[in-house]
């Protein structure tokens, strides 16, 4: 294992905060879409298990900082993953993610303002 990398984190962090939220934002973006039905409401039935998804999540979020700023990565000389400019992009695109996904969970507490 010579390289490091918190993709895999990353995609079971966003895998997680769409299960967190599928109960409640989901809904809206289909009715906003014009999508609507009695079926969405079964979707409210995901409610019981949001606060075990966002655990995941943040979980998942701690594991992906935790490989690119604290472990230490060993990599040959030549690799994609000893250069900076490899490690800089990794990071970037964590905080992007980290920002999307913290959006995503906060948006059941933030929708009541736009509504």
């Amino acid at each position: 294992m010579a390289r490091l990398t918190g993709y895999g984190s990353l995609i079971a962090g966003a895998l997680a905060a769409i299960g967190a939220s599928v109960c409640c934002v989901a809904p809206l973006v289909l009715l906003a879409l014009g999508i609507g039905g009695t079926w969405v409401a079964g979707l409210t039935s995901m409610e019981p298990y949001r606060p075990f998804f966002i655990g995941l999540t943040l979980l998942f979020l701690g594991l992906a900082f935790y490989k690119l700023y604290l472990a230490q990565q060993t990599c040959t000389p030549g690799t994609p993953c000893a250069e900076p400019r490899t490690i800089r992009r990794q990071r970037l695109i964590f905080w992007i993610v980290t920002a999307l996904l913290l959006c995503l969970l906060a948006a059941p507490w933030l929708a009541p303002w736009f509504y």
